[in-house]
């Protein structure tokens, strides 16, 4: 079983010819509503991707919430422990995607910041059943914290996306317990104080370094994924896609990812598993909408099948 501890968000979304420069106002074109989330969107991605799937989270008491936990009920995330949050809106992200799919986001997260340690605490049997666990930064660390420790401590494989991207460095109690930390570029530049500049295969490996992290690997959009490990550096190349929108496609990529690890596939498979999901995310506009079904993967990595919108 896989289970996610993280965020729900409604995103809102409006299209722009481009992204706007700071202090301007651009018309943009159409606008849509979509179910979001970084610890929603790696949790549908896992269970379209034939995972055994629970989701641990908060959202409002508004119609957003109730649309958020129906949406993940749909794609079969076991939602019991997604709890409502009395007196607080569900979190939103409002989100400017520009004609070449890439995005600015700007979070408001509501309930998500109400989820607790000792809502962790409740589900702690729950935890230690998984197989992998997935977290993310859209929710406070101590409940990122907590989660980590309880899977650890059970021998559940645990990773961390670290996003959006921290402020300073992780605490070590945290990173101690993490077995894949999975930044992009510019999240994994912030544990090295760095603007950028730095092969991403010298990137991972001074991450790795500096987080006592055994695994790090860095999502590079386009250009792949590149990954340090025990067995020295794996560097990947993405599939050829026509990006439409990549507002979930690392999201894609961690429920892909972490599916296969689940089910023994070695860590360069599962890397190959992560590419694929995260390349068709990219073919379709919204997060969850655009996440792909098992079949797609599969057809995708023995190239069965082009990737299309």
């Amino acid at each position: 079983m896989i289970i996610v501890v993280g965020s729900l968000n409604m995103d809102l979304v409006v299209r722009s010819p481009r992204l706007p420069q700071p202090g301007e106002t651009l018309s943009g074109g159409p606008f849509a509503t979509y179910p979001g989330g970084k610890g929603a969107n790696q949790a549908v991605a896992a269970a379209r991707l034939g995972a055994r799937t629970a989701m641990i989270g908060r959202v409002g008491t508004d119609g957003f919430g109730e649309m958020l936990r129906i949406s993940a009920e749909v794609d079969q995330v076991d939602v019991t422990h997604v709890l409502p949050t009395p007196g607080m809106s569900t979190g939103v992200a409002l989100i400017t995607v520009e004609v070449g799919g890439q995005n600015t986001i700007v979070i408001a997260p509501g309930a998500n910041a109400a989820l607790t340690p000792e809502d962790v605490d409740a589900v702690a049997p729950l935890i230690a059943a998984a197989r992998v666990l997935l977290l993310q930064l859209e929710v406070p660390l101590p409940v990122v914290i907590r989660a980590a420790a309880i899977a650890h401590a059970a021998g559940a494989t645990v990773i961390l996306n670290p996003a959006p991207a921290p402020i300073k460095r992780l605490p070590p109690e945290l990173l101690a317990h993490v077995d894949y930390l999975v930044p992009n570029e510019s999240e994994a530049a912030v544990f090295l104080d760095e603007s950028g500049g730095v092969p991403p295969e010298v990137l991972a490996r001074a991450v790795s370094a500096v987080c006592g992290v055994p695994n790090v690997i860095i999502t590079l959009g386009a250009g792949g994924v590149a990954m340090f490990g025990p067995n020295g550096v794996t560097i990947l190349p993405a599939f050829r896609v026509q990006a439409v929108d990549t507002t979930a496609a690392g999201d894609a990529f961690v429920g892909g990812f972490a599916v296969a690890l689940s089910e023994g596939l070695p860590p360069t498979e599962a890397l190959r598993w992560g590419c694929a999901a995260g390349a068709l995310a990219a073919t379709r506009p919204g997060a969850q909408s655009s996440l792909p079904m098992r079949d797609e993967v599969l057809g995708l990595l023995d190239g069965r099948c082009e990737p299309a919108p």
